[in-house]
C-alpha cells in the first residue's frame, strides 16, 4: 500500500521521529509505511490521518484494489 505520509509529514514540517511520537509507534514503523513495506492497522492509520490534519484515511493511504 502506497502513502502520502512522507508528502503530508514534510509539508507539516515534522520529523519520522516525531510523527512516530505522536502516533505511538517507532521511528521504524514510519519509515516502512513510508516506503510501502508495511500496512498499518486501521486505528493506526486513522491516528496519522488525523496527526496530519487531514480529514480521510484515503487521503493519506492509497488502496490498491488488485
Amino acid at each position: 500500500m502506497e502513502t502520502k505520509i512522507r508528502q503530508f509529514r514534510q509539508d507539516a514540517g515534522i520529523t519520522q521521529q516525531q510523527l512516530a511520537d505522536l502516533a505511538g509507534v517507532t521511528r521504524q514503523t514510519i519509515n516502512a509505511l513510508e516506503n510501502a513495506r508495511y500496512n498499518p492497522s486501521l486505528l493506526l492509520a486513522y491516528k496519522i490521518t488525523k496527526i496530519l490534519g487531514r480529514k480521510l484515511i484515503e487521503d493519506v493511504f492509497i488502496f490498491d484494489d488488485d
